[in-house]
Formats: structure tokens, C-alpha cells, sequence
């Protein structure tokens, strides 16, 4: 699909939106790292992704974010996103094992889905098919020791049909990436594994689809892209604000985060 940047703007607009509208009505926090991703699942769904590709969201606590991508495919409807988080939904607040398409993994104990997302691509090439695997993680998830094995392995394998997306936005739990474990330049610590590595800004769609949609250069190995993002971005009381890892809205930050979104 070719790429047209005011269909981006309307369509992250109208997912913003929907997003707000779901993790309100559910009374569930977790707004601001949706928000910081969201665009890199439009692009990723709507423009990279090809029939049996896969897709692994390693960074499991942005599950509101793949589900409100999902609906804007088609693939959820309205409805089933009021039941995000509630007793017997299939929208828990992790992706769940199973029942959703284009779900393959339950996932959101951090650290986990790259390694998942290496062993779909491996399989894929044992499979002989052309199938390209995209796995999304968050910054502070490389603070775990697993991420890396998981690079090394998918490296020495060159898996070049991995494309490995951090959601940069330079926040975690408990403060900033650089307070808690710095680990930039990240950049240069992925190219000293050998990855092939873009630097982008993670909310201008035409340079995440430039990449994402890019084919991958055979023998290269793993695509790793550094989406700079901004935690809760859209909304201004919450943009690069830690507290909405957690928060819950108000009735009153919900309205004025609506009229913010939409009057963008």
C-alpha cells in the first residue's frame, strides 16, 4: 500500500481517539506507553506487514495499543473493544495466548518476545517461505539480559527477515532509562552486534514506514530500528510524564485529551 502521510495523520487520529475511549471506559492505565507506540503499529499493520508475515509485541503492557491497531484492520470490532480488561474478555491487559488473530504469543513479561519473534523467523526460513517476523520491545526492556541472547542468537543466524522495533521514549517504571541503566548510545551498541540499525523519529509515519517497508538486505541479519518517541504522545498532561506508565484518567483528563486529539 502506498504510503500517503494526511491518511496517516486521520487514521492515528481516529486510533488515538479510540484508544482514549477504551482505556477510559475501562478505568486502566497504561495510556502513556500505548500512546508512544501507537504509530509504530499503524505503520507496522497498515504498511510493512504482507499476508503471513507475524507480528510479536514483546512490550505486552501496549496491548491496548495492538488491540485499537487491530480495529482500525477490521479484525476487532467496536464493541469487543468495550470489553477491554473486564471479567471473560479476550482483550486481557497483556495479549493473551490465544484467540486473537495475527496474536501468535501471550506476552508482557518483559524481555520474553524477541526471542519468541527469533524463533518464528528462523522458522520461517527452515519453512522456505518469505515471510518477514517484526518484533516490537520498549527501551527499558533491554535493561534484561535475555534481549541480548536473543540478539546474539538472531545475529549469528541472520535472520535477516527480523525486524526488531524499540519503542524509545526514554521512560520506565520506576523513572528514566538514563537514571535506571543507561544503555545509549544504543545506536552503536546494536551496530557492535553486527545489526543493520535506523534511527528514527517514531511518530513521522512516512520515516517508519520508509523503513519498515524497506525489503530486507539478504545475509544482513536483524533490522533493528529506533523509533525516539514521547511517552503519552498527543496528549499534553501526559507527554514525557513517568505517572502515566500508571495512571488511570479522570473523566475531566479524558475530555480535554479528546479535544486535544482532536483538534491536532
Amino acid at each position: 500500500m502506498s504510503f500517503d502521510p494526511a491518511q496517516f495523520r486521520d487514521l492515528r487520529r481516529r486510533a488515538r481517539l479510540r484508544l482514549l475511549r477504551m482505556h477510559f471506559e475501562s478505568g486502566v492505565g497504561h495510556a502513556g506507553g500505548n500512546l508512544s507506540c501507537l504509530d509504530i503499529l499503524l505503520a507496522v499493520h497498515h504498511h510493512a506487514m504482507t499476508p503471513g508475515d507475524h507480528f510479536v509485541l514483546s512490550k505486552g503492557h501496549a496491548a491496548g495499543a495492538l488491540y485499537t491497531t487491530l480495529f482500525t484492520l477490521g479484525q476487532l470490532s467496536d464493541a469487543e473493544l468495550t470489553t477491554f480488561h473486564k471479567d471473560g474478555t479476550r482483550l486481557s491487559g497483556h495479549p493473551p495466548t490465544s484467540g486473537l488473530p495475527g496474536v501468535p504469543f501471550a506476552t508482557g513479561s518483559l524481555g520474553h518476545g524477541l526471542s519468541l519473534a527469533a524463533g518464528l523467523a528462523l522458522a520461517a526460513r527452515f519453512l522456505g517461505g518469505p515471510n518477514r517476523v517484526f518484533c516490537l520491545t520498549s527501551d527499558g526492556e533491554w535493561n534484561e539480559g535475555s534481549c541480548w541472547e536473543a540478539l546474539i542468537f538472531a545475529r549469528h543466524q541472520r535472520l535477516d527477515g527480523l525486524t526488531v522495533v524499540l519503542d524509545v521514549n526514554g521512560l520506565q517504571g520506576f523513572g528514566t532509562t538514563q537514571e535506571v541503566a543507561d544503555l545509549e548510545p544504543l545506536a552503536d551498541k546494536f551496530r557492535a552486534f553486527g545489526c543493520e540499525v535506523h534511527d528514527v523519529d517514531g511518530h513521522d509515519g512516512a520515516a517508519l514506514v520508509g523503513v519498515l517497508a524497506a525489503p530486507p538486505v539478504a545475509g544482513a541479519g536483524p533490522r533493528v530500528v529506533l523509533a525516539r518517541t514521547h511517552k503519552g504522545c498527543g496528549v499534553s498532561f501526559m507527554a514525557d510524564r513517568m505517572e502515566w506508565h500508571y495512571l488511570p484518567m479522570t473523566e475531566p483528563q479524558y475530555r480535554q485529551a479528546v479535544a486535544e486529539v482532536e483538534a491536532a
